[in-house]
């Protein structure tokens, strides 16, 4: 637990590649909010026994930020009183993703992992009061995915911006839109915030928003530029050398995000919007590839 701001804690949980991802705590006068659960039982257990340490009151309330698993998969763990709190979207998928993410890595110990959904969800910008606590809830997808949410405290001007960040770890657009990301970075700049706490990676201060735009811009350079010279996205990751990027976690994940920038390429496959006709399967497939025929790692 890092404390960032009074009663505002980070789990945090390093060093932030595939499923090992960030949780946040706030603590109010009825008990507490946590911002993602993580992806095992075992893990969650943990954050839930690390959430009660913290001697809050009685309630619980979790935010899941997006649908993946490693966000959501603890919900369980917090039991049937507490109050589950998303984007629509956001349970839509998670319904009709299920368990998948345990299947991509079976060597996890994922747990006795159950489905626990959404009870509350909402489209239009959402306020909680914790206390004399303000808690916005702002949905900025598509970006990472279509049902993206950050959740701000603008009092304390600190960011948890789920995985429409990356904190030393390669973004990763391929159940989103690359397009869509840089212009959530954008929103998030507006609020000005000190401290952001991506869905994984170490806390850091505004400039991680930076970082990414950086990233997903060349992202979208390469692109066009392998478009051009007939390159499949594959390939374009093949063709690449040394860059400024080559210290960030995953790297694979250039693969899948080429295959959505290409897809956002003005032209047939339409200018802007989420990624049409993108394979998420079939572009994992490739990112083993490019990551020599192994499964990325994950050490969840």
């Amino acid at each position: 637990m890092v404390e960032v701001a009074e009663q505002v804690y980070v789990y945090e949980q390093p060093p932030g590649g595939w499923c090992v991802s960030n949780s946040g705590v706030l603590i109010g006068p009825q008990g507490a909010l946590v911002v993602d659960t993580l992806a095992t039982v075992r893990r969650a257990e943990r954050l839930r026994d690390a959430v009660d340490g913290l001697r809050p009151g009685p309630a619980r309330t979790l935010v899941n930020t997006h649908h993946h698993g490693d966000h959501t998969f603890g919900n369980q763990v917090f039991g049937p009183v507490a109050t589950v709190l998303a984007h629509e979207s956001t349970r839509t998928e998670m319904a009709a993703t299920g368990l998948a993410l345990t299947g991509l890595w079976p060597h996890v110990e994922w747990g006795d992992v159950r489905l626990t959904l959404p009870t509350l969800t909402f489209r239009d910008p959402l306020t909680l009061h914790l206390g004399e606590r303000r808690v916005e809830l702002l949905h900025v997808g598509p970006a990472h995915t279509d049902g993206d949410v950050v959740v701000w405290l603008p009092d304390e001007r600190v960011l948890f911006a789920g995985d429409v960040v990356f904190s030393g770890a390669a973004p990763f657009c391929l159940f989103g839109t690359v397009a869509g990301t840089l212009r959530a970075i954008e929103r998030l700049r507006g609020l000005r915030p000190r401290t952001v706490v991506s869905g994984h990676g170490p806390v850091t201060g505004p400039e991680v928003l930076d970082d990414n735009a950086r990233y997903l811009r060349w992202i979208q350079g390469l692109a066009a530029e392998g478009a051009a010279r007939g390159l499949s996205p594959l390939e374009t990751a093949r063709s690449v050398r040394r860059t400024e990027f080559d210290h960030l976690l995953d790297a694979e994940r250039i693969v899948g995000n080429l295959h959505v920038a290409r897809a956002e390429l003005p032209g047939p496959a339409g200018p802007g919007g989420p990624a049409q006709g993108v394979d998420p399967v079939a572009a994992f497939g490739e990112m083993v590839m490019f990551n020599g025929g192994r499964l990325p790692t994950c050490l969840a």
